[in-house]
């Protein structure tokens, strides 16, 4: 299942099949120039349900801005916590975003203009990135809150990552809870480079680790899996989360699991070419490297989230043939209007 955007709709799109993996919205903040720069495509594994989603949305806040996200449900109940969040936290954050630029007054205003601080390696002023780092940490917290007061939804044992990355003219915004990844693809002198923009936030990670066990959570790896650490509850060897945060999975909130997200920026030069964001499907069988390279071979823009799933699913296949095949779910965002042709700075 998977999703080809259409430059021409100005509607939300679900994948062909009638599920709703994927999601593209194109809103009223879109010039020509900016339309069909990005895809999505979610493909189901063997394992069962596809509990991946995905969203693209063209017109995010400023003119041309945009939201692009991918949502890492597991557990029983979490292909229906990944589409809750997909379809819920792009709105939820942009509210936070606003309500909080409200409460700037004047001499908030003078006070971040003298401000800077050093992003990438230049002094920038921080006032819009603060704003953002704190409405999604904001709404994040909250998003988790709406999903545990859903009256028919057991998520105690259910939960989804959370990767979205928000383009507000060159500023991005890069938001991670859990195993989904985001990566920059960046032009050098030997040609298309990936820069890792997230961390995996695992529990084998030793602050994570520390934090949970500070909690009196439990950190171990099965017999059988020995590279994989996993949550567990203090006396009770369940559930065995391989992520160390999440919304959802609130059997493990008090345990050191949380929805808090680490917030990144990036101030996108003519070199950046595309962010792709991807699910662990991909990330389990495909570098970096192999991923940026398939996203600038492909024959489109709206071509390139299709061929980096399919050469996932491909690779799982032939590398682990015995072994079930995880859902694989990617969105690519093209930050140039041409990027084939773009020159290298020298």
């Amino acid at each position: 299942m998977g999703i080809c955007i259409s430059v021409a709709s100005k509607e939300i799109h679900d994948a062909e099949d009638g599920h709703e993996n994927v999601i593209f919205f194109q809103g009223n903040n879109v010039s020509n120039g900016a339309l069909g720069l990005g895809s999505l495509y979610s493909k189901q594994g063997s394992k069962g349900l596809n509990q991946d989603a995905a969203i693209l949305y063209q017109g995010y806040g400023v003119e041309d801005g945009a939201f692009c996200g991918v949502f890492d449900g597991h557990g029983k109940n979490g292909h229906i916590v990944s589409k809750i969040v997909c379809n819920r936290l792009p709105s939820l954050l942009l509210s936070h975003r606003n309500a909080l630029a409200k409460t700037y007054t004047a001499a908030n205003d003078s006070t971040f203009q003298n401000h800077v601080e050093r992003i990438d390696g230049e002094l920038r002023p921080s006032k819009n990135f603060h704003i953002w780092k704190e409405a999604c940490i904001s709404a994040f917290k909250l998003m988790d809150k709406e999903v545990q007061l859903q009256k028919k939804l057991d998520s105690s044992c259910s939960g989804t990552t959370a990767v979205v990355v928000i383009r507000q003219d060159e500023d991005l915004i890069i938001a991670n809870l859990g195993d989904s990844r985001a990566v920059l693809g960046t032009i050098t002198n030997n040609g298309v480079t990936a820069i890792q923009l997230t961390t995996d936030l695992k529990p084998g990670l030793p602050c994570e680790a520390e934090r949970i066990r500070n909690c009196n959570g439990r950190v171990a790896a099965l017999r059988q899996e020995p590279h994989v650490q996993r949550v567990w509850l203090p006396h009770d060897d369940s559930p065995g989360l391989a992520m160390s945060r999440a919304i959802g999975d609130f059997i493990l909130k008090n345990h050191g699991i949380i929805a808090i997200p680490n917030i990144y920026y990036h101030c996108v030069t003519s070199n950046d070419q595309f962010i792709i964001l991807a699910t662990d499907g991909v990330w389990d069988v495909l570098n970096n490297d192999q991923v940026a390279s398939i996203v600038w071979a492909a024959d489109s823009e709206q071509a390139a989230a299709r061929a980096v799933v399919e050469a996932a699913t491909a690779t799982w296949k032939k590398r682990y043939p015995c072994a079930k095949v995880d859902d694989c779910t990617a969105t690519c965002l093209f930050l140039q209007k041409q990027h084939f042709i773009v020159p290298v700075e020298t």
